[in-house]
């Protein structure tokens, strides 16, 4: 993928941040930004703008491994649509998650201000300009606000 324009790696920023502030805290999982690589079990090596993985999981992982694609499946995916993005792939690569085992994805649409949350089963729901999203199941305690992804500010 080319490099995003700068709104939306302001808002990539943001929500990696307000993610990855909250996860610490928590200290149950480990945030990875976008440019990380994800080996699937359908052999295909996809990269989301935000992962987390339980540490629970990653501790079969060898030393040698973290210096390259992760072979794990991580528990949630967040996408970050860009102007222009084609929706059908967004939502395509969605699935392609799920199918490979995320346990929770959420594809946000700044334009339309909606978020699209796949679960590991079911159709994926769509919720139109939520002021936050999270999952208390998944992720106790995580709020994540979307007023920086729907009104970037700069």
């Amino acid at each position: 993928m080319p490099p995003t324009g700068a709104e939306t790696g302001a808002r990539n920023a943001d929500l990696t941040c307000d993610f990855g502030t909250r996860a610490r805290a928590d200290g149950r999982g480990v945030v990875f930004d976008s440019p990380t690589g994800f080996l699937l079990p359908n052999g295909a090596m996809r990269s989301p703008d935000l992962a987390w993985i339980l540490r629970e999981r990653l501790i079969t992982i060898r030393p040698n491994q973290k210096h390259r694609f992760l072979p794990k499946v991580p528990d949630v995916v967040i996408e970050l649509a860009s102007p222009g993005d084609d929706s059908d792939g967004l939502h395509a690569k969605m699935r392609e998650w799920r199918d490979n085992g995320v346990r929770l994805g959420w594809l946000i649409l700044p334009e339309q201000r909606q978020v699209w949350r796949y679960a590991r089963t079911g159709e994926p729901v769509c919720l139109d300009n939520p002021a936050q999203i999270g999952d208390d199941a998944l992720l106790p305690g995580l709020v994540l606000p979307l007023v920086r992804i729907w009104e970037p500010g700069f």
